[in-house]
């Protein structure tokens, strides 16, 4: 292996070393991961639901079941209530679906220009609720 090679995995693993300490650190002083989001509330579900109720019900449903009025012909919006997320099942996963959407195929916009990062996160409360509550 040539030398300078070696010495850019000796770097690069130095780099990912520090991040792992920092990010241990700032989990060690707040009892969280830095990327970790804030924890559901009541106050944060009701309002997911209210962001729901505006702009996803219409094409996902009144009971995020995928059977919205709306919903583009052709496309059967997903039941978001059940066990089986295609793109994704992670938090992270799901805001990325809400702020980037999904497409072209199946015909969802990203909601970053629409909703803050605090609307987008208390629909994923909202969602997790229904999932929690057995709303299948």
């Amino acid at each position: 292996m040539p030398r300078w090679t070696l010495a850019l995995a000796v770097i690069f693993a130095a780099h990912l070393s520090l991040d792992a300490a920092a990010a241990g650190q700032a989990k060690a002083a707040t009892g969280k991961a830095p990327s970790d989001p804030p924890a559901a509330t009541p106050k944060s579900i009701a309002a997911g639901e209210k962001v729901f109720r505006t702009y996803c019900r219409m094409c996902h449903g009144d009971d995020a079941k995928g059977d919205g009025p709306q919903a583009p012909p052709g496309s059967h919006p997903p039941n978001l209530t059940d066990d089986t997320w295609n793109h994704g099942s992670t938090d992270a996963e799901i805001l990325a679906v809400i702020r980037n959407g999904v497409g072209p195929k199946f015909d969802m916009k990203g909601f970053n220009s629409r909703l803050t990062d605090e609307q987008m996160r208390s629909v994923l409360h909202y969602l997790r609720s229904l999932h929690a509550s057995g709303a299948r």
